[in-house]
Order: structure tokens, then sequence, then C-alpha cells
């Protein structure tokens, strides 16, 4: 009796959580339709729009292995509430900005807000059984998939009905109703624990932490400018920002190594599993921020250098890769519940790698690459739940959240250096068609874009192979 009652709890709690990133998600992706509305009402360039979308993505890598860290201190419910409060917060403010400097603030806000994610895949891994973790983790992860197509099918919409302020206003009761939510249905047994061994907060890990990763992915995100301007002051800038984040790894270290609480702990760093399994993750976040950066170009830049398409055709190309993604995550889940976790991770990396490897050499129309995008969503999908599921059943149960933190803040790397790889090569390889005075990018901007895609999933097989052998050395 006690044992399914244990199970209901369990179920209870993933469904309020998977409610919790449908929402998140679902309100990202509804920002994108806007961003034309936004450059037009706040009057800035589209360069000084990129900081919208920016902005929240490095507050999110910076706080996620801090929160993580503080729900391991702390408790994962209390964390996970002050950081609902403080996405709520941001939302409404994003909704009643009315300049850039404003709207900014806002998305740093929603940014903290990032860190929901390593605290509830860290309750997750609580509330179930080894066998059943996988499909709890797979059916969490598959919910961005569906918020993310949500988003798409309704933000043009309210945009276009009730202007882009809606975009951000109407998640703030959806997020009051689950903190509502939350506060009377997650209960977390462990926490009755916390308080009598508590640690404190490493506030010099924590500074530069925040310097370290922050000037990291800002000159990051202005490398394609800085390549494309090269004459600029942003070169100098990057060059900066590079030089600091430089400078500040082997202090952050040093603060680390002597820390009695460290916010990263360097054991978890240096794992013989969870090392790999982490890089692995980031070669996922690179692999699927590639795609996104560089169809939307492609489908649309005018003949001969792309399709000549609009919005919708970039739409309906990416939405069965969404959609996929969605269905195979669940499936995945089931699956490695069965066969274990490392079966479904290769077999990924290998489908992923020839699907890239597809799109590399043969993209004639809009409906094959279609296709090719379906064949890397399935192979990313199952290396993402698998290799996600091998990094939480490998982290201590008293040092999840902060383990979960740094493969979360990996992933986001990830996800930045993306978009950066393509928009460096789609800024350096232009070209004009006819009188046009505008350029746009050539193939060979894609075939280096594809083919660095296709070098970065096989090494995720690598990857893989070498996990595969850690693991079995472990259990021998």
């Amino acid at each position: 009796m006690t044992k399914n009652i244990s199970q209901k709890d369990g179920w209870i709690t993933l469904a309020i959580l998977s409610c919790l990133a449908l929402i998140t998600m679902y309100g990202e992706t509804m920002l994108i339709p806007a961003i034309p509305n936004l450059i037009d009402d706040f009057e800035i360039s589209y360069n000084t729009s990129s900081w919208i979308l920016t902005a929240y993505l490095v507050a999110g890598a910076v706080m996620t292995p801090i929160m993580g860290k503080l729900s391991d201190i702390y408790g994962k419910k209390k964390i996970l509430v002050i950081v609902i409060v403080i996405y709520s917060m941001g939302s409404l403010l994003g909704g009643l900005s009315n300049d850039i400097f404003m709207m900014i603030i806002s998305r740093i806000i929603q940014g903290t807000g990032l860190a929901m994610f390593p605290v509830a895949f860290a309750i997750i891994r609580e509330k179930f059984s080894h066998e059943k973790l996988a499909i709890g983790q797979g059916i969490f992860t598959a919910v961005f998939s569906a918020g993310a197509v949500i988003g798409l099918g309704l933000g043009a919409t309210i945009v276009e009905y009730f202007g882009w302020h809606m975009t951000f206003l109407s998640i703030v009761p959806l997020m009051v109703i689950l903190l509502v939510v939350v506060l009377r249905w997650v209960r977390i047994d462990s926490e009755k624990l916390v308080s009598k061994k508590r640690g404190s907060v490493d506030i010099s890990g924590t500074l530069g932490l925040v310097g370290l990763v922050s000037t990291f992915l800002v000159g990051l995100t202005l490398l394609p400018d800085s390549i494309s301007e090269p004459n600029s002051n942003n070169l100098l800038l990057v060059l900066a920002l590079f030089m600091i984040s430089i400078a500040l790894l082997p202090m952050f270290i040093f603060t680390q190594r002597r820390a009695q609480y460290p916010i990263i702990d360097l054991d978890l760093m240096k794992d013989s599993v969870l090392l790999p399994v982490n890089v692995l993750i980031m070669t996922i976040g690179i692999a699927f921020f590639i795609i996104y950066q560089t169809l939307p170009i492609l489908i649309q830049s005018p003949i001969p250098l792309g399709f000549g398409g609009g919005p919708v055709a970039t739409a309906s190309i990416q939405l069965p890769f969404m959609i996929l993604s969605f269905v195979i995550s669940v499936l995945s889940g089931f699956l490695i519940s069965r066969i274990g976790n490392i079966k479904p991770t290769l077999l990924g990396s290998i489908i992923s790698t020839l699907g890239f490897l597809l799109l590399f050499i043969y993209r004639p129309s809009e409906l094959v690459i279609s296709l090719e995008l379906c064949i890397i969503a399935i192979g990313l999908a199952f290396a993402e739940i698998g290799s996600f599921n091998i990094s939480l059943v490998s982290t201590p149960l008293n040092q999840s959240g902060t383990a979960l933190g740094i493969t979360m803040l990996l992933f986001l790397i990830g996800m930045s250096l993306g978009p950066a790889i393509s928009g460096i090569y789609l800024e350096s390889f232009r070209s004009t068609i006819d009188n046009d005075n505008e350029s746009y990018p050539t193939a060979v901007a894609y075939d280096l874009i594809f083919l660095t895609a296709l070098l970065i999933s096989i090494s995720s097989v690598i990857l893989t192979l070498f996990i595969t052998r850690k693991l079995v050395g472990k259990t021998i």
C-alpha cells in the first residue's frame, strides 16, 4: 500500500513539474514571432534585438549551477518555489516593458527561471525508482518540445490580435496557479534532513562563476558580428571578454579547491563517467541549435542561394522535427527502462550522424530537408534522453542538484556554441544576387555548417563508446 502511494505521489509530482516545463517553453517560443514587433516598438537594430534572447540564455547559464547547489543546501522544493516566483516577476516586468533596457532586465530575471530545470530533474530523480526513472525523465524532457510546438502555434496569433505584451502577461496567472499547486502537492521526504546538514554558500566561488560564464557567453554571442565587421570595436570587445574569462578560469578553480563548500564540486567534474557524459550533452546542445540558427536563413534566402520561402515554409519544415522530438523522447524513456541507457544513447548518436551526413551531401528541396530533419530528430532525442539518464543515475543523490546544475550549464553552453558556430560561417561566406545590394550566405557556408555538425555528431558516437567502456569497467 505504501509503495502504491509513493508511486502515485511520484506521478503527481511529475505531472506538476511537466506543466511547469510546458508553460516555460510555451512562453519562450511565443516570444519568437514577436521579435519584429519589439524591434519596431523599441526602434532598435537587429543586432540589439538579439540581446532579448542572449540576456535570457546568459542569465540561465550563470544561475543554473548556483541554484542547483542551493537546492542541495536549503532544499529542492524551497529553491524551486523561489525560482518560480522570480520567473513570474520577470514575465510580469516583460509585459510591462516600454523600452529595450527594461526588456533586457526582465529577460535576465526570467533567465534565472531556467534554474528550475536541474532542480526539477533532481526531484524526479528522487521520486522515481531506478526502473521508472527513465520514463519520468523522458516524459519531462518531451514536454519541452510540446511547449515549443504550442508556443509556435499560438505565438503569432496572440501577437497579431493582442500584441506582444500579452506573450509575457499570459504566463503570469499560469505560473501563479502552478506556484500554489507546487506548495500544496509537491512533497519531498529528504527535505527533512536538509537542515541537519546544511553547509554554506561559497560567495567567492559564486562571484567567480558569474564572471567566468557571463564573459565567455557574451563574447561568444558577439563573435559572429565581429566577423562581419572586423574593423569595428566589436572584435576588440570580444577579445577582451575572452581574455577575462580565460584569466578567471584558474582563479575560479583555485577558489573551488580551497572552499569547504564549493559551488561546483571539482570531483564531480572529473568523474570518469560524468565528465564524458556532460561533454556528450554539450555536443547535443550544439547540434540542436546549429539547426535552429541555420535553417530559417536557408529556407528564407532568395533563390539560388536559398529556397525563397517565408515564415510559414520555415515553420512547416521545423514542425515535424519538434513533433518527432516530443514523441521519441517519450518512447525512449520506456525503451531505456527496459534495455538500459547505453544502447539508446549509442543508437541515437549513430542515427543523428546519418541525418547530418545526408543533410551535408544532399538537400535539393524543402521536402528532403524536412525528412532529413526527422532522422536527426529521432537520433538527437534518443541521445539526449539516454545521456541525461546516465547523468541522473551516476550522480550521488545528496549532490543531485549540484551535479545536474553542472550538466545543464554545459548543455546551455552547447546551445550558445551552436548559433555562434553557424553565425561565423554565415557571416564569412556571403554573396549578392544580380543587382541586389543585400548579401546572403552561400552554399559554402551551409556546407561548412552541416559538415561541422556531422563531425560533432561523430564525436558523440566516440564519446558514447568511451562512456560504455567506463560503465562496463565500473560494474566489473
